[in-house]
């Protein structure tokens, strides 16, 4: 019997088209330079996350800044450590989209093994240029503050808490975009924004997601479970002109923060950007949440050393233009699909991760709204790895798992931002 290995042969297959790509580049130009070669392809795919104020830990703006961190940036473009994306584009593509080509990659390798030539700045775009991203950029029109700082405590333990912002809106409103801005970059860790109209959950604040008191969200349940999610390197959301998610007078906003491990006590004050919509308002901007409750081929638990897969159905009963999607597990989640069924059979693909990573999870904004037909079947595929061959898994040895807040258990989520047409 022949014995296969797919895994080497794609890596061989990939270095062989890096290398040939390399021979071409060298046989095509003598020398590349940061200025002419280098710095565009760094603007467009590193510079939006790493600048001031950013996700990114350092800066990659001037000349000097990328040359002294050139050996890394090989590394992580060679490896697709980064930019960070988890789609597969083959199956679909996204206006959010952040994907090196194995010739910009190979222009990177080449340059730094020529001797990192900076060459004339003319030939370069200026450090006014600097893009903020696929989106419009203007100032938020309302910024929301944790109502005081909270203090991260020192047990090198991930920490997860519950916020509550109340806005004292004078009247409803509708948002062209949603922005997170994490105020402690290196322990926030992730972030989900969700609304309240109800009030009676005001005690929460700074309510750890292991506390008992947890049960206030089953007896008041968010009026939006999903506003809006970050992540590092996730953009804001922009909404399509003529649109806006409709945010509710005097509603609170709601936090939920994973911090990450520390040995050292820290804080956080982050903060929430609201940009009002402009204009006249012609659709309102909703929001699906596929949850747990919508599996159909078995209960969602997850026994330790296994990789059970679940589909969950979510049934589509008005015609809708999709904005947006946000998929969403923990450290045990292995690959992740989503797509509708038509009423005539057809398949409309919208997300497909086949190596889901916790720490990069992203809102997947669509160049067109993706049109899906009343009576489609929204339907979402995901297999989950809670052996101890998962390097993820945060358990040794695995443990059985269920359904919960804390990372150390799971969720089954997608998220669509849509509207109706």
């Amino acid at each position: 019997m022949k014995l296969e290995f797919p895994a080497i042969k794609s890596i061989a297959l990939i270095s062989l088209l890096w290398n040939s790509s390399l021979c071409l580049l060298a046989q095509n130009k003598t020398t590349l330079t940061f200025y002419e070669d280098i710095q565009p392809i760094i603007y467009q795919n590193c510079t939006p996350c790493h600048q001031p104020g950013k996700a990114g830990p350092f800066n990659l703006i001037t000349y000097q800044e990328v040359a002294n961190k050139a050996d890394f940036i090989v590394y992580v473009t060679k490896t697709r450590y980064m930019p960070p994306w988890q789609a597969d584009p083959t199956y679909q593509t996204y206006l959010n989209e952040r994907l090196l080509s194995n010739d910009e990659i190979s222009k990177i390798q080449l340059w730094v093994a020529q001797g990192k030539e900076a060459g004339d700045s003319n030939d370069g775009k200026t450090i006014e240029a600097i893009p903020e991203g696929p989106y419009p950029a203007r100032e938020p029109d309302l910024s929301f503050s944790m109502q005081q700082p909270y203090v991260i405590s020192n047990t090198n333990r991930d920490d997860y808490r519950f916020f509550n912002i109340p806005t004292n809106l004078p009247e409803d409103t509708y948002l062209e975009a949603i922005e997170f801005i994490p105020g402690n970059k290196r322990l926030v860790h992730h972030s989900r924004v969700m609304t309240d109209t109800s009030h009676m959950v005001r005690n929460i604040e700074g309510l750890s997601a292991n506390d008992s008191a947890i049960w206030q969200f089953n007896k008041y349940p968010p009026l939006d479970r999903f506003l809006y999610g970050w992540v590092p390197g996730n953009f804001p959301i922009f909404f399509p002109k003529g649109s806006g998610k409709k945010i509710n007078k005097d509603v609170d906003l709601i936090l939920n923060i994973h911090y990450a491990p520390s040995s050292v006590e820290e804080e956080d004050l982050s903060t929430i950007n609201l940009y009002l919509a402009k204009g006249e308002i012609e659709k309102e901007v909703k929001t699906i949440t596929v949850t747990e409750e919508f599996i159909v081929n078995r209960q969602f638990f997850i026994p330790k050393n296994t990789k059970p897969y679940f589909e969950a159905v979510y049934p589509i009963e008005s015609n809708i233009e999709v904005i947006a999607v946000n998929p969403h597990m923990h450290y045990l989640g292995a690959n992740f699909k989503a797509f509708a069924v038509t009423p005539d059979k057809k398949e409309i693909p919208l997300i497909k991760i086949d190596k889901w990573d916790f720490n990069w999870q992203t809102t997947y904004q669509f160049k067109e709204l993706v049109e899906i037909p009343k009576g489609s079947l929204l339907t979402v595929q995901a297999t989950f790895d809670n052996t101890a061959g998962n390097p993820a898994n945060p358990t040794f040895p695995p443990k059985d798992v269920t359904y919960g807040w804390n990372t150390t258990s799971e969720m089954l989520n997608l998220i669509l931002y849509y509207l109706e047409k």
